[in-house]
């Protein structure tokens, strides 16, 4: 289809990128009276940066002083209790603990001390019987640490999507399966052509994470690169719920990393690391056998029980550093309504919701008119977990809606009405459902609710169910499943 062919349509704002920090920047948008197009080139949102990140809400004490990074961090961590409570997400305020092996070490971590007093980040040293108190699992080589009970871990990929779900519900609009293909600027105009589209809008926010340096150079603003840095990491069964309880960090040994960690997450179970790697391909999403040696040599030197065994599932993603070596966040010096929100590495999760908070202001600061709606709802109601309640609110749900009695995902309890639910709400893939609902998070990851699964999503859809993908084109499950027979001679 050429460019002459395709469906035109004007909006006063698109956002380019449906990753933690452009669905914050369309739900924060949708509380005025503007029209919000967001563009998201996956099939779903979230499947970038987002998907693969640690999830951990930061405290506020690693960023260097003066830094973008600084500004936003610890503001964006005090807003996460009230934004996962309207989006109902799941969210443990389960704390981050630096933690010293040797007296070296002391002086980074009394320095971090130090820094939390200055930004007003509760903090506390805690003596080595104190960390041993707190985190009995720890290595008895523990010297001190400092602690911050407002550290805390979300799952992104979720709160990505109940973002997003909350501003469609006020207004904005969706389009997933819609890159990028060029830009331009005719007048005051800016203009975005899609597969399907050509889009005209007043204001353009350039949100594409790894690629922001690439939808800048389309409309000829180069001025900043990003730099993909990998981070692989390994999610355990949940049966080690409760191993560690806080986010425990080493004590940094360069400046592009956080350390290797152990992470509690909200949903329960432990995650080990990331890696923190330059590479030169923005695709590259691998494991290797040296970063799962690293990673696992480190967080044991930390927790001596960590047991490779119980491992269920590993994934890689890419940080979208920039050349600046912090966010960018800051209208086009050369394109008049073009914003770049880039740069949004660690700790960009936590400093999303302060970042789009902020956006209303530096838009109006640059003559933007904003006026409030009267109706915004900042409130999202999830999807419903069946394993967490109670056996008389199971009963009753049951009695509401026998699909509920369906389990489909054995090792996380999840129930036909469960997915279904997930489904209306936009997944349109197995990862989808995964993120979503947790059917095939668990210790067999699918291998015996994937069929069911495929089933539902193809009634649901209405579509074939081959055609029913993992991720997106391409990751059809029947294909890929006839090809490997294929392959080994059956017929």
């Amino acid at each position: 289809m050429n460019r002459e062919e395709k469906a035109k349509k004007k909006v006063q704002v698109a956002i380019i990128g449906g990753g933690i920090m452009g669905t914050l920047a369309a739900r924060e948008l949708s509380r005025y009276d503007l029209d919000i197009l967001l563009l998201e080139k996956e099939a779903e949102v979230g499947w970038g940066t987002t998907k693969a990140n640690s999830g951990i809400v930061h405290a506020g004490i690693h960023e260097d002083p003066g830094t973008l990074k600084a500004k936003y961090c610890f503001p964006g961590n005090q807003m996460f209790p009230q934004l996962c409570e309207e989006l109902d997400v799941s969210f443990k305020q389960n704390g981050i603990l630096v933690v010293a092996l040797s007296e070296q070490e002391m002086e980074t971590v009394h320095m971090y001390y130090q820094r939390g007093l200055e930004r007003g980040v509760p903090v506390r040293l805690l003596s080595r019987e104190e960390v041993l108190a707190q985190e009995p699992n720890l290595t008895p080589d523990v010297v001190g640490a400092v602690f911050a009970p407002e550290g805390g871990s979300v799952m992104p990929f979720e709160l990505a999507a109940a973002a997003m779900e909350n501003a469609v519900a006020n207004g904005a609009e969706l389009m997933v399966d819609s890159p990028v293909l060029s830009a331009w600027v005719e007048g005051t105009s800016k203009f975005l052509e899609t597969p399907t589209h050509v889009i005209e809008a007043d204001l353009v926010i350039n949100a594409a994470g790894l690629f922001t340096d690439e939808i800048a150079a389309m409309f000829g603003d180069d001025y900043f690169s990003i730099n993909p840095r990998k981070g692989e990491e390994y999610l355990f069964d949940l049966d080690l719920e409760g191993l560690v309880t806080s986010t425990v960090f080493p004590v940094p040994s360069g400046p592009t990393s956080k350390g290797i960690l152990v992470i509690p997450t909200s949903e329960g179970n432990l995650m080990i690391g990331p890696t923190s790697d330059n590479v030169p391909e923005r695709a590259d999403l691998g494991t290797s056998y040296e970063g799962f040696d690293r990673i696992f040599e480190q967080t044991r030197r930390l927790v001596p029980s960590l047991d490779a065994r119980k491992i269920v599932a590993q994934f890689a993603g890419l940080r979208a550093a920039s050349d600046r070596g912090d966010f960018i966040i800051e209208f086009s010096p050369t394109v008049p309504g073009l914003f770049h929100l880039a740069g949004i590495e660690s700790p960009g999760l936590t400093a999303a919701p302060a970042i789009a908070a902020d956006l209303p202001r530096m838009l109006e600061e640059q003559g933007y008119k904003l006026t409030p709606k009267s109706d915004f709802n900042p409130r999202r109601e999830g999807i419903v977990r069946f394993r967490l309640l109670s056996r008389e609110e199971q009963d009753e749900l049951i009695r509401q809606n026998p699909a509920y009695g369906r389990i489909v995902c054995r090792c996380e309890t999840v129930t036909e009405a469960e997915i279904v639910d997930a489904i209306k709400r936009g997944a349109r893939t197995l990862d989808g459902i995964k993120f979503r609902a947790r059917a095939g998070a668990g210790r067999c990851q699918g291998g015996f609710c994937q069929p069911v699964i495929m089933g539902l999503l193809s009634r649901e859809l209405g579509i074939p169910v081959e055609e029913v993908t993992k991720r997106g084109a391409g990751t059809e499950q029947i294909y890929f499943a006839a090809k490997e027979l294929l392959g080994k001679g059956v017929s």
